[in-house]
């Protein structure tokens, strides 16, 4: 996979290349990552590529010509795939949005910063993604935890390809609770089941507790879900026990 990341500082997306997964995506051949300096596309000598608002307001706009230009560089570079804009209105990124995205050949994201990209050029765009609804100073970081989450499910780049399919969302649930040595820390134990080498009832005690940690944190991840009649039964045991233990 190829992913071109337009920016302000591309030297800042271009940190998330030197660490982890990305890393490794990287020196493995998974994923090339090349980042665009925005300001080389302005059309005025002094590099700026923002004016204000037009109606008056706070703050600046990123005008539409350099961007315009830097996609169509970046697009020249690598055609393949869809071109993203990360904005606080876009779609909100998701594990499903990750799995799709690790599917294409290449990507095109387009970091924004200040009061926002001119609306013009949305139209040269064919997804907006947001991570969340907070506000950050820019798109970078949200590029950046993207990439991440995209280049881990590339062919090769896990060390063991379950991981991902295990991961927290993978099934629209969160992950079950993990624990490693030592046996017992702080006078707490490490479940019984997991120590009982019956691989079926650590199968189903660990889909019980992604179940149950879901309901528990975020019952609305569920709502979507269509749960078979083994997957009901278990989180109807878990809530039941939840509730023994409240009462």
């Amino acid at each position: 996979m190829r992913i071109e990341v337009i920016s302000l500082f591309p030297q800042l997306v271009d940190q998330v290349a030197r660490y982890g997964m990305v890393q490794r995506a990287c020196a493995a051949g998974a994923l090339q990552l090349r980042s665009w300096d925005l300001r080389d596309f302005a059309e005025r000598a002094d590099r700026r590529v923002d004016e204000r608002p037009f109606g008056g307001g706070p703050g600046m706009v990123l005008q539409a010509e350099p961007a315009w230009r830097a996609l169509r560089a970046a697009r020249e570079s690598n055609p393949d795939g869809p071109v993203m804009a990360l904005t606080p209105r876009g779609d909100v990124f998701t594990q499903a949005w990750a799995q799709r995205l690790a599917a294409e050949r290449g990507l095109t994201l387009l970091c924004g910063r200040y009061e926002g990209i001119d609306e013009r050029l949305m139209a040269h765009v064919d997804v907006q993604l947001s991570i969340g609804d907070f506000v950050l100073s820019g798109g970078e970081l949200a590029a950046m935890l993207l990439i991440d989450a995209v280049a881990r499910l590339l062919p090769g780049v896990l060390g063991n390809a379950r991981s991902a399919c295990e991961d927290s969302f993978s099934q629209g649930l969160f992950d079950h609770p993990q624990y490693t040595r030592p046996r017992e820390w702080r006078g707490e134990e490490v479940p019984a089941v997991l120590m009982s080498g019956d691989h079926a009832a650590i199968r189903r005690w660990r889909l019980q507790r992604a179940l149950g940690t879901t309901w528990l944190t975020r019952p609305k991840l569920l709502v979507g879900l269509e749960l078979n009649e083994e997957q009901q039964g278990l989180l109807r045991d878990f809530i039941a026990a939840d509730r023994r233990a409240v009462n």
